[in-house]
């Protein structure tokens, strides 16, 4: 059995449990989200793994950068990442990628960029289901009449990240 070594993160209102394997971060989640059940199972299947709390050189890494993040020094992180789950979501996570610090897509958008505009609900599925937030910047999607929708860490919390990379408040 493979070895995921986790941590735990805490800034701000932002709780993450992060997780690294084989030299990647493939878990920068929120610690109290719905689907963090599945998000676990997902990644312990696929990687056929078992979390095992303990640090290492790029979870404390993955710490410093988060914490740049938060007082606005970094934006762009330099995190290898590991992308879990289908072919899809690894497509739809890819795009979450292309969109720059302080700038906004839709799912519509998002769609379109993966390649079917007409897959917004499935493209919502798989935002939903990433397990690397903040780095992986699922917060940066937004309903097509520019209202914040559904995230993992709740609206509030999406709020202040989209208020820090548009520099309106320190969180």
């Amino acid at each position: 059995m493979n070895q995921i070594n986790i941590q735990y993160y805490k800034k701000n209102g932002c709780e993450l449990i992060l997780g690294s394997y084989d030299g990647k971060l493939c878990l920068a989640d929120h610690l109290y989200r719905k689907q963090r059940d599945r998000v676990d199972k997902r990644l312990k299947k696929l990687l056929n793994a078992n979390y095992v709390e303990c640090d290492d050189a790029l979870l404390s890494q993955v710490k410093k950068e988060l914490d740049e993040y938060f007082v606005m020094d970094r934006k762009e992180f330099d995190i290898p990442l590991l992308l879990v789950g289908s072919d899809f979501q690894k497509s739809v996570w890819t795009a979450l990628l292309q969109i720059p610090y302080g700038e906004t897509r839709s799912y519509k958008e998002q769609s379109k960029i993966v390649g079917d505009e007409k897959a917004v609900r499935a493209v919502a599925n798989a935002n939903g289901a990433n397990a690397i937030s903040i780095i992986v910047p699922c917060h940066r999607i937004i309903g097509s009449n520019g209202n914040l929708t559904g995230y993992a860490g709740g609206l509030t919390l999406k709020k202040k990240l989209l208020e820090l990379e548009n520099n309106l408040f320190t969180i």
